[in-house]
């Protein structure tokens, strides 16, 4: 019994809970999760999904199309479960395994999006890469580094800090179900985001790294080729943006879950909505429109003598 906390936490006065067996005694949300947002990211991750399918068709750029197809896909399923979570009769928000599964996909999406990023930009560095520089682009490359060692490094990274958040989540809904205290479980998950700030920070210094070394080639490329220079160009902003946004949303969830259970930020769904949902969702979009298969896919305008292997 020592091990037993005081229920201390959000629990919903219009709601009352089933006290079910996978019932936890709060709404580990700090909220109420609301029905019309949890629709919205369904339908719109819907139709980023349908939207990525026919580049990957059109591109056949597919490493790429398919990390994104499985970043709009985790989120589908991640605001499914969401969307159990709101008030009923649709959903139980005091039901512990939405609260986890919900975590776990919403959480595990940016990873394939991160990964597409990263990609990205080793497409970038391989297709501004003179056709003469046989070392696979070191010139350009930040620090020297071959492209699958960047690739190598940030994945690894990423699936490291997620796995820790995701045990931290899950433990925090089990602690939060036992009646214990969950101070122990939101350290490891604070631990895995903080590690995924720094990986992450560190990929955008490289990205501005290749940006200062490749702006020479994208100079000249501008000159040179015209239209197609200027598109280099504008293709290179959406990724700098939408890396930039990915950031935020990471931020977010450090500067969320180290205020603790009950927190400002964790306690108010707005902040949600608008620092993990919609970052997302313009982030995924920005590269659906500005697609880099229509730079460096098979049919690419720059992707000529150039082979990404993405």
């Amino acid at each position: 019994m020592a091990n037993k906390a005081p229920i201390d936490g959000y629990v919903d006065p219009n709601i009352p809970n089933p006290n079910g067996d996978g019932d936890a005694p709060i709404i580990i949300y700090g909220y109420t999760p609301n029905l019309a947002l949890a629709v919205l990211a369904i339908v719109l991750f819907l139709l980023l999904l349908l939207f990525h399918i026919f580049r990957l068709y059109t591109t056949r750029l597919y490493a790429f199309s398919i990390l994104l197809i499985f970043t709009t896909l985790c989120e589908i399923v991640g605001y499914i479960f969401r969307l159990r979570s709101s008030p009923p009769p649709v959903g139980n928000p005091y039901a512990v395994i939405n609260f986890i599964v919900q975590y776990f996909f919403i959480v595990c999406a940016p990873v394939f999006l991160s990964a597409a990023i990263y990609t990205t930009l080793t497409s970038f560095i391989g297709v501004l890469s003179r056709p003469d520089n046989a070392d696979g682009g070191r010139k350009l490359s930040p620090l020297g580094l071959s492209k699958k060692t960047i690739l190598g490094i940030f994945i690894t990274s990423d699936v490291i800090a997620t796995v820790v958040q995701v045990a931290g989540a899950a433990l925090i809904g089990v602690s939060q179900s036992n009646r214990k205290s969950p101070v122990t479980a939101n350290n490891i998950l604070l631990a895995g985001l903080a590690f995924q700030v720094f990986s992450f920070l560190v990929f955008l210094v490289l990205l501005f790294i290749f940006l200062r070394n490749s702006k020479k080639v994208m100079m000249s490329t501008s000159t040179a080729e015209g239209g197609k220079g200027n598109m280099m160009q504008m293709y290179t902003v959406a990724l700098v943006v939408s890396s930039v946004l990915v950031y935020l949303r990471t931020c977010f969830r450090l500067a969320e879950t180290s205020q603790g259970i009950g927190g400002y930020a964790s306690s108010h769904e707005a902040f949600f909505g608008a620092l993990e949902f919609a970052p997302i969702v313009v982030a995924i979009g920005m590269l659906g429109w500005w697609h880099p298969g229509r730079l460096v896919g098979r049919n690419g305008l720059l992707s000529q003598g150039v082979n990404n292997g993405y």
